[in-house]
């Protein structure tokens, strides 16, 4: 519909100039200056207007947080991508806000996390957990204080794995993940999932660590995860 839209406009700017040139030629209407320069040049400026509106039809729209398409009524649009290697961190947008980054300076080593209201789409709190050179109770006392309906999204940077236990990884399992039980050192993990969720979450992506197929020297490829949240009801 746009680009229709677009396309004639395009044909009305072009019989409107051409129009204008004929007829100033043909019955030699004396322009100023400014108005002869312009339309003695009428090829260029056409061919500019036109380049133009050709560009804004075809250009692909945009979605929030760049999905690769919008999402239905009732959802909230996230994307979310793993550190790279132990160099840049993780990065987790939600309804086109950026909730975590390194441009944000609000991520770190272990496992960042960001709670989301599951019913407004509205940032609750952000933390990361160093699970190398840290404790893991923080990141348990976290877990346990989260309330039903909080959409939570998680993202590994360096090492998320070391210090977790299995009363941390039950946690995590609780709010829908399967991939937390095989979480190993320096593996790359994304995941979105929510407190009081019933089923397993469909969004999760996971790269093991190995030395064969690694990307960077020591650590995987970056995962990178988008989707659509179904917005809490009541």
């Amino acid at each position: 519909c746009f680009l229709t839209g677009a396309a004639k406009l395009v044909v009305v700017i072009a019989i409107f100039l051409l129009t204008f040139y004929v007829i100033s030629q043909v019955f030699e209407i004396k322009m100023d200056a400014n108005l002869g320069h312009i339309f003695g040049n009428l090829p260029v400026v056409f061919s500019k207007i036109l380049v133009y509106f050709l560009l804004k039809a075809t250009k692909p729209p945009r979605y929030k947080c760049g999905i690769s398409k919008a999402c239905p009524e009732k959802h909230f649009a996230f994307k979310m991508s793993s550190g790279a290697a132990n160099v840049v961190g993780p990065k987790i947008c939600v309804e086109d806000n950026v909730l975590m980054s390194g441009v944000k300076n609000n991520v770190g080593r272990g496992i960042n996390t960001a709670l989301v209201n599951g019913k407004t789409g509205e940032l609750l709190d952000t933390k990361f957990f160093d699970m190398w050179g840290g404790d893991v109770a923080p990141l348990i006392e976290f877990l346990k204080a989260i309330q039903d309906g909080t959409i939570v999204l998680m993202a590994t940077y360096d090492d998320g794995a070391t210090k977790l236990n299995d009363e941390a990884r039950k946690l995590i399992a609780e709010l829908g993940s399967t991939s937390i039980t095989n979480l190993g050192f320096r593996d790359n993990w994304v995941f979105c999932g929510g407190k009081g969720i019933k089923t397993k979450s469909p969004f999760e992506q996971h790269i093991k660590n190995n030395k064969d197929t690694n990307k960077y020297e020591g650590w995987p490829e970056v995962v990178e995860m988008e989707g659509c949240i179904p917005q809490k009801q009541e």
